[in-house]
Parts: C-alpha cells; sequence; structure tokens
C-alpha cells in the first residue's frame, strides 16, 4: 500500500475528477448500468446529498485523485436503517495497488463509529470484457460473502449481465439498536 495516498472526505469542487473517473466506467464498463454519465451539475448533487448521512471518501495523491468510494441507504424503509450500500471507483491506471483497500477500509471505520451493522454490495457478475474488472475477487478479500444474485437483472451492451449481492457485518446486530449517526456527527473524531 502507498503511504503517500491521503484519504480525505470529497468536496463538491471534486465533481469533475470524480465524474471523469465514473464516466469511463458508465462508457466502458457494464459495472455501472447506466447508460450515459451524469452532468458535473448532477454528479456534484449526488455528492452532496450522499454526504447530507454518509461518508464520501477520495483517494489523492500529490493533488491528482486516483479514486473514490462512498455509502449510501441501501432501502427507504425504517427496518433497513442500519445497513449501507458501499460502491467504489477506481481510475483504471491505478487499480490493483490498495488504493481500494485503503478507501474502503477507511470508510468501514467511518460507518461503524455511524453504528452501521451490515455493509451491502451489488457487483455486476464477471463474464466479458465489459464485466470482469476484479470486483467479486475484490470483495471477497475485503470480507464480503455472496449472498445471492439477481439473475439477468442488467440490459447493457446488447446482453443481460447478472448482479451479485454481498454483504459484510462491521458490528454486531443486536436488540435495542441506538439511531444511526450521520457522517457530520461523527466526522471530526476521525479528521476528515
Amino acid at each position: 500500500m502507498n503511504r503517500d495516498i491521503l484519504i480525505r472526505t470529497a468536496r463538491p469542487d471534486d465533481a469533475a475528477a470524480l465524474l471523469d473517473i465514473y464516466a469511463w466506467y458508465v462508457e466502458n464498463t457494464a459495472l455501472s448500468y447506466e447508460y450515459a454519465a451524469p452532468s458535473e451539475d448532477e454528479f456534484r448533487g449526488r455528492i452532496i446529498n450522499i454526504m447530507k448521512q454518509y461518508p464520501y471518501l477520495v483517494a489523492e495523491q500529490a493533488g491528482e485523485i486516483l479514486g473514490y468510494a462512498y455509502a449510501s441507504k441501501y432501502r427507504e424503509r425504517e427496518a433497513y436503517a442500519w445497513n449501507a450500500e458501499t460502491s467504489v471507483y477506481l481510475h483504471p491506471d491505478a487499480r490493483g495497488k490498495g488504493t481500494g483497500k485503503m478507501l474502503y477500509t477507511r470508510l468501514e471505520e467511518l460507518l461503524r463509529a455511524q453504528g452501521v451493522v451490515k455493509l451491502m454490495a451489488s457487483i455486476t457478475m464477471p463474464k466479458d470484457g465489459y464485466s470482469d474488472f476484479g470486483s467479486l475477487r475484490f470483495h471477497e478479500r475485503m470480507g464480503f460473502k455472496l449472498a445471492g444474485r439477481f439473475e439477468n437483472c442488467g440490459y447493457k451492451f446488447g446482453c443481460w449481465y447478472t448482479t451479485a449481492i454481498m454483504d459484510k457485518f462491521i458490528s454486531e446486530a443486536r436488540d435495542n439498536m441506538a439511531p444511526i449517526r450521520t457522517f457530520d456527527e461523527i466526522r471530526d473524531r476521525f479528521g476528515v
């Protein structure tokens, strides 16, 4: 792992750089089921909206953004509040160098402090050059387990893709759970 990589909280003015990374996945892979990349303004809005509740982290080295990871609400119903869905996107040149692990490790630490119990990840099952980017293996190495899959649920590039659902406990599931804290409530403790 490279020690000179800074993991920090995303800022709205990171939107253009983060969108450049994300747009590559939208345009060239089936890892995102979006057909067209959002506008910079829409992407900035996504960052701001997610950070009302969850961490949105950036990996930066020498002023260059290498990738980002964030958590989002798993489902709308109140009983799901102790779950969070995770996402990570790296610049293609930054893959395989430990940056994703750094981002996810920090993200898990922050989510645990918020009171999150379980993480969920939706991953396109590898089947071709549009979908085989090591995401399943990465999540397995990060301790996620296969929880199920949705067969042929995403149609992109003229074919159907299956989505794996993976999960990971990061805290103990117990009775009488305290309410989830917002990212703002815990971030100062971690200097992010």
